[in-house]
């Protein structure tokens, strides 16, 4: 994980209706349903400007776009986050696997996973489904 420690993120809290009216189908599923998008066919796949991810829920800083890196998956990698407080990591123990989930800490809203196959300076690769980030490109 990134060396830069920030305080922990404001905790942001609403119900499912107010989910449910704030996100598209999409981002509603893979963020508050734990979903997956298939590879490929999310937002960011193909994103190659300068700028910061953020939570589509919350707003919150998540990825830069300079730790982004094509892994060949089909889903937005990076090899680290903006700093150690931005993100959640939780076992995930489904689809017969186990596996380390990543949640967006300020609002719980899951992203993906996070593999140890990604590439130096961490050798991390956050998998994160692209109907969970909104770009913020750098003007």
């Amino acid at each position: 994980m990134s060396s830069k420690k920030n305080p922990l993120p404001k905790r942001v809290t609403k119900s499912d209706a107010e989910w449910r009216d704030e996100l598209t189908p999409e981002q509603y599923h893979v963020t508050r349903e734990h979903g997956t998008e298939r590879a490929f066919t999310g937002p960011h796949v193909n994103e190659k400007r300068d700028g910061v991810y953020t939570c589509v829920c919350c707003g919150e800083p998540l990825f830069a776009a300079n730790t982004k890196y094509d892994s060949g998956t089909g889903w937005p990698s990076y090899y680290e986050p903006v700093n150690e407080a931005a993100i959640d990591e939780h076992d995930d123990s489904g689809w017969f696997m186990r596996r380390t989930e990543v949640r967006c800490a300020s609002c719980d809203a899951h992203l993906g996973h996070v593999f140890p196959d990604g590439p130096q300076p961490t050798g991390l690769r956050y998998c994160i489904n692209g109907h969970a980030l909104e770009f913020d490109p750098k003007d």
